[in-house]
């Protein structure tokens, strides 16, 4: 068990909270086992009927993966082949798998930042997830900024997010808020900071059979409290520029566009690997045509050759480790990114039959 998750039951309602608040409660390998081991545990409960995850601080439900974690752990195998790295991976995008069809009400409280691995926890599926933004959300997928690329089930929802959203986030690596992720699907309901207090009490009077019928009813009065989404505002530039074909033309047709909203996207792309835009590109027209599992095989391979790659580790050494902020990506430019350079990073690491997600259905 981890020390940074807790768990109890109360009322039928299987409540976690995530309580690494110094790491901006970032998913240890031992986060990842406790959070799977309590979910499939209360999978077949009859004794719960919902299940909450939130956090132990407002500044964040969670920052993403353990990077630093990744880093040290990646240069010791420059192969990419780490057992630790290999089992982080492969639970991790288990557990994605486990939320995202998980049978009872799933409701993710995603106060503060909400990014990278954190949005895998929270992403719950159409069925049965409940999504809460607050006007302290902070979302993104930021990977692309690490020279990494949007994992975690992002293949699936950025691709099937409308028209080029997905493709927007996923290149500019940029955060949104609650409106925005309202606009985007990403979130449901929202429910403002100084009503949580409030919420809490109606979920923990609440039984767990009518929770996630609480929590919606709870927040109907407050939707109009939201505000403007500023991917709304853009939606036509932002469908314009990023059905492009290639990053390289995305960033060029942009360069033509000097509005405030297309300037800041150019400048965001600017500080991205090269190499890692063009495989999310890639990644996420893969994606818009497979499911979940499928969408979460193929990140699996694609992870294994991104340590192999190295492009990673010289990310975050450069924002995590060095903090110099001047990453040396390999390729420096996207217009020095091959097809072939690309292509590497979808080629199969296992046959069909090894493959650690294989049991996925």
């Amino acid at each position: 068990m981890s020390d940074h998750v807790q768990t109890r039951v109360s009322n039928r309602t299987g409540i976690i909270t995530l309580d690494r608040p110094k790491a901006l409660n970032s998913l240890s390998l031992d986060m990842v086992r406790t959070l799977t081991r309590t979910l499939l545990a209360w999978r077949d409960d009859a004794g719960v009927a919902a299940v909450l995850i939130r956090s132990s601080s407002e500044k964040a439900l969670c920052a993403g993966g353990d990077i630093r974690f990744f880093y040290d752990v990646g240069r010791a195998t420059p192969t990419g082949g780490s057992a630790l790295l290999e089992d982080f991976f492969t639970e991790e995008y288990a557990l994605n798998h486990l939320i995202h069809f998980y049978p009872k009400p799933y409701i993710a409280l995603m106060d503060g930042v909400v990014m990278g691995g954190g949005m895998g926890i929270a992403q719950g599926g159409p069925e049965c997830g409940l999504r809460i933004v607050t006007d302290r959300t902070k979302m993104a997928m930021p990977e692309v900024n690490i020279g990494l690329f949007p994992d975690v089930g992002g293949s699936h929802f950025l691709s099937h997010a409308p028209g080029q959203l997905g493709r927007y986030l996923g290149l500019t690596g940029l955060t949104i808020g609650a409106a925005d992720a309202l606009y985007a699907g990403l979130a449901d309901v929202f429910v403002p900071a100084d009503q949580l207090e409030a919420l809490n009490r109606v979920i923990d009077n609440s039984p767990g059979d009518t929770l996630d019928e609480s929590v919606r009813g709870f927040a109907q009065p407050y939707m109009d409290r939201v505000g403007e989404s500023d991917l709304a505002e853009n939606r036509e530039a932002i469908d314009t520029h990023f059905v492009l074909p290639t990053v390289a033309e995305v960033m060029a047709s942009l360069e033509k566009d000097d509005s405030v909203f297309a300037q800041k996207a150019l400048s965001a792309m600017r500080q991205r690997s090269p190499l890692m835009m063009c495989v999310t590109g890639e990644l996420l027209a893969r994606g818009a045509k497979l499911g979940v599992a499928d969408c979460l095989r193929m990140e699996r391979s694609v992870v294994r050759r991104n340590f192999e790659n190295g492009e990673v580790l010289e990310g975050v050494r450069a924002l995590v480790i060095d903090k110099d902020n001047a990453p040396k990506w390999n390729p420096a430019t996207v217009e020095e990114v091959t097809p072939e350079m690309v292509e590497r990073f979808f080629e199969p690491v296992w046959p069909d039959y090894a493959h650690p997600l294989r049991h996925l259905a």
